[in-house]
């Protein structure tokens, strides 16, 4: 018989059934006074799969018995060493392998993808995003529509949630498209807001802003390795993600693009180029005239960080062991349970609100707690228990439960933490 949804057996129960319940213990967890930590902070930084030191060793070894020859020699050269990842990649976000590529830190890739992608043209030059986007984003938009003489009070539009609301309307989206159709470039916001943990509708937004003959890219921070994506399915012309919050793949790790097909053999497209971007088959003629490889390698500007990929590899083989669609499965019920928890703890004591969307399909696991009562001294309480996860000012708690190395007896021993702090404040 099922235990009651609010107990210890419930949750243990849960994770007798779970099948992605071995890979908790293919990764390393921080300690907090000594014992181990709950932690929900995947939205900020992964933990270490304990595979990493096998992976780097690998290349490692290679370096120390190969040097220089180590680029052609071997099982795995490091000529070659961005096309590890392609499958792996290509299955998270949902794209063909020549249309993705492991490469950079997210906001050069972003700028690199801007360049080509927002060109502005007479009274055509508004870039659309979303209100409260992630202050690299806004940088990014702000710089680049300087880079080209434009006033970013007048060039950017930003989309914001209605007067009393947390999170951003679809409908309000598409409606801001459409009233800037005929001053419209771009649009280019995130998938994922990192903030209140929503999910846009990505699908809607690109076919809006085709109809209005704007391109159409996302920064995927928060998104990659969290929420199901389709990007070739949904005709997205560009995207960018970093690869150290879900993917696992260590602080500033290389990041990675996301460029359409119908745009990745089309050599008049204007671009920076380096030269691990030109043509392969003749690079190493070191001649004028850049030649851009097929797809998303079009892109690159100099050779991957061996040893970096190194460390990429090592999660995202545990993804394509996972799948994401199991993934998927157990983040929605995960955090189904952790909602459940917290409104049946918090009920109507005034101390916290969940500002993240309810239905599934407009968020990933990330959970926002927006906190009426306390302040920081609610997180601070959350930490001194063992519970790692992420504040932001001014008054939010971001609470990731995460389908690849969380449990179900993970968010119960959070929901009686919670209950204790919250004791505390009403």
């Amino acid at each position: 018989m099922t235990a009651h949804r609010y107990s210890l057996a419930y949750a243990q129960e849960r994770d007798r059934e779970d099948p992605l319940r071995k890979f908790k213990s293919r990764f390393y967890f921080p300690k907090v006074n000594g014992e181990e930590a709950i932690y929900f902070c995947g939205n900020s930084l992964g933990l270490q799969p304990k595979a990493v030191k096998e992976y780097l060793e690998r290349d490692l070894d290679s370096w120390a018995t190969k040097a220089v020859d180590g680029h052609f020699d071997g099982e795995e050269p490091w000529f070659s060493v961005h096309e590890r990842s392609k499958a792996a990649l290509a299955e998270i976000v949902g794209a063909k392998k020549h249309e993705v590529v492991a490469m950079g830190s997210l906001t050069s890739n972003l700028h690199a993808l801007m360049v080509s992608f927002y060109q502005p043209d007479g009274k055509r030059n508004k870039i659309l995003t979303e209100a409260g986007a992630f202050p690299s984003d806004m940088y990014a938009l702000e710089t680049q529509v300087k880079h080209h003489g434009l006033d970013p009070s007048e060039a950017i539009v930003e989309v914001a949630p209605r007067q009393g609301e947390h999170t951003i309307r679809t409908e309000d989206i598409l409606q801001a498209i459409s009233t800037h159709k005929d001053e419209l470039a771009c649009v280019m916001m995130a998938g994922l807001q990192y903030y209140t943990g929503q999910v846009f509708d990505m699908k809607a937004i690109t076919k809006a802003g085709h109809e209005a003959g704007a391109l159409v890219g996302f920064d995927l921070a928060h998104a990659v390795g969290n929420a199901p994506l389709r990007l070739h399915d949904w005709v997205v012309d560009f995207a960018a993600w970093c690869s150290y919050k879900y993917l696992n793949s260590g602080p500033g790790n290389v990041a990675g693009i996301f460029v359409h097909e119908r745009h990745g053999d089309n050599p008049k497209l204007n671009r920076f180029a380096g030269w691990w971007g030109h043509d392969e088959k003749v690079r190493f003629k070191m001649e004028k005239g850049f030649v851009p490889m097929y797809g998303a390698d079009g892109w690159q500007t100099s050779n991957g960080n061996v040893l970096g990929m190194a460390t990429h590899q090592a999660s995202l083989d545990i993804f394509k062991e996972a799948g994401m669609e199991a993934l998927r499965q157990k983040s929605v019920q995960l955090t189904g349970f952790l909602e459940y928890l917290i409104r049946e703890i918090s009920g109507g004591s005034g101390v916290l609100e969940i500002i993240t969307p309810s239905a599934e399909v407009e968020r990933g696991c990330q959970l926002s707690l927006l906190i009426h009562k306390g302040g920081k001294t609610v997180f601070d309480e959350f930490y001194r228990n063992g519970i790692v996860g992420d504040w932001r000012n001014p008054n939010v708690i971001r609470i990731a439960p995460t389908p690849l190395y969380n449990s179900f007896e993970d968010v119960f021993r959070f929901a009686k933490i919670l209950e204790q702090s919250l004791a505390k404040f009403t």
